[in-house]
């Protein structure tokens, strides 16, 4: 039977966002305590926050926003690929590494354990490998880190490469509990018009 692994990390006010971006809060509007007839929150963030899809927007003026993506990249089987211990997911990174046969790639760095706290010397991917495996038919590229870019990255190259090669990507995933392999992926963005970015929900569903 199948089974289900949450990817998402949990968002909270304690979830960490990029230094500067707008961290996530949450307030009542209305309160059964209070005599409403239900309970009904509002909420406040940066939709940069733990699971999320950028869309072009994002860094092309003019570009598409998120809610005007096609879905597909962001649904169907993937192959996650441990890469623990490299800052760079480059060729080198990946040498040895099955990556045929699979539209979407997720890399499990572990270079950003905790959502909670910030640490700005998390892996990013090579824009090289990103065209690579854009020729080989790789549609969707997701990493455990806050960006595929590096921090301190000003021109933001891997980002810029998805779009060339037709692709899209996920950041802040959580690959922790996940062993490489084969699976289902479900991540949808929301329909935010725009909007340059998304939270997904993201989920594994086990092949078996």
């Amino acid at each position: 039977m199948a089974r289900i692994i949450d990817i998402s990390p949990p968002i909270s006010p304690a979830t960490a966002v990029w230094p500067g971006d707008t961290p996530f809060s949450a307030a009542w509007v209305a309160r059964m305590e209070d005599g409403a007839s239900c309970n009904v929150s509002t909420i406040t963030t940066t939709p940069h926050l733990g699971a999320h899809a950028d869309g072009p927007l994002h860094f092309l003026v003019g570009a598409p926003s998120i809610g005007e993506v096609d879905l597909d990249p962001y649904l169907g089987r993937c192959r996650v690929v441990d890469v623990t211990g490299a800052l760079v997911v480059d060729d080198d990174a990946v040498f040895g590494a099955e990556l045929g046969g699979a539209a979407r790639l997720l890399f499990k760095t572990g270079t950003f354990p905790d959502p909670e706290r910030w640490s700005h010397d998390f892996a990013h991917l090579d824009a090289g490998l990103v065209r690579r495996l854009g020729k080989m038919g790789i549609r969707l590229l997701g990493i455990d880190t806050p960006s595929v870019d590096a921090f301190d990255s000003k021109t933001l190259p891997a980002h810029h490469a998805m779009v060339e090669m037709g692709m899209r990507h996920l950041e802040g995933l959580d690959l922790s509990r996940v062993e490489p392999g084969d699976y289902e992926l479900i991540a949808l963005p929301l329909r935010l018009l725009g909007v340059d970015s998304s939270p997904v929900r993201a989920v594994l569903r086990t092949l078996a």
